[in-house]
């Protein structure tokens, strides 16, 4: 058999084992579907379907978030609107986060924001402790608010 024939029917079957088991979700078949599709093939083709293929990861995000020392400044990006720079130089002067980031995803009437947090103030605090302090310092603005979506972490 052809080694790409042998892929397509290694595919199939593995398809075919996922979309029978009535125990796997649909987020696994996504993705293990995304899995083949993106996949690049490695030199030896006699190998299985599982070592056939393997995925590559961009690392350099998280390098550059280890290399970054903790205390530079962040520095609020050009495309924020006069709401969104308003809560993030408020969040940026109490918190001292080596990450932040504000989007207004309320489809722009400022009702409901998603705020990215990482900051050492949050180091030891439960995710409940993180986003009671952060609460805290938004109060004012959040009385106006449909809701806010927080994602914090410490360094």
């Amino acid at each position: 058999m052809a080694p790409s024939r042998a892929v397509v029917r290694n595919a199939t079957i593995t398809f075919a084992a996922l979309r029978t088991s009535s125990r796997t979700s649909t987020s696994l078949v996504t993705r293990q579907l995304h899995h083949l599709s993106i996949a690049r093939p490695i030199a030896n083709t006699r190998t299985t379907l599982s070592t056939l293929y393997t995925r590559r990861f961009n690392s350099s995000e998280a390098a550059s978030a280890a290399a970054a020392p903790e205390s530079a400044a962040v520095e609020a990006p050009d495309y924020l609107d006069e709401k969104e720079l308003h809560i993030f130089q408020k969040v940026n002067a109490e918190l001292e986060p080596t990450k932040l980031e504000v989007q207004d995803v309320s489809g722009g009437c400022g009702s409901m924001y998603a705020l990215d947090i990482v900051s050492s103030k949050f180091k030891g605090l439960s995710v409940i402790k993180q986003h009671r302090l952060v609460n805290a310092v938004l109060k004012d603005e959040i009385k106006g608010w449909h809701g806010v979506q927080l994602k914090t972490k410490a360094p």
